[in-house]
């Protein structure tokens, strides 16, 4: 799966998930999207490196904050 396929071109992101998400988390996973936007190599360490890096400058709960994208990649799979 393609994060752009996730997110549009101006990185709101239209899943139900998002939408159930507080202001604050939709920022900071707009923030997660923009950070690995533009970088090579590894993706998955880019992403979990974004993830820690988010929640800690958010103050998010790094659990709930692992559980939402768990969450969204299972919409978009359509498991939800």
């Amino acid at each position: 799966m393609q994060v752009s396929r996730i997110v549009k071109e101006n990185l709101e992101i239209d899943s139900q998930s998002f939408r159930d998400l507080s202001p604050l988390m939709k920022e900071a996973v707009s923030d997660v999207f923009k950070l690995i936007e533009k970088e090579t190599g590894d993706i998955i360490k880019k992403f979990e490196g974004a993830v820690n890096k988010v929640s800690e400058f958010h103050n998010i709960n790094l659990e709930e904050f692992e559980k939402y994208f768990d969450k969204e990649i299972l919409e978009q799979l359509g498991e939800k």
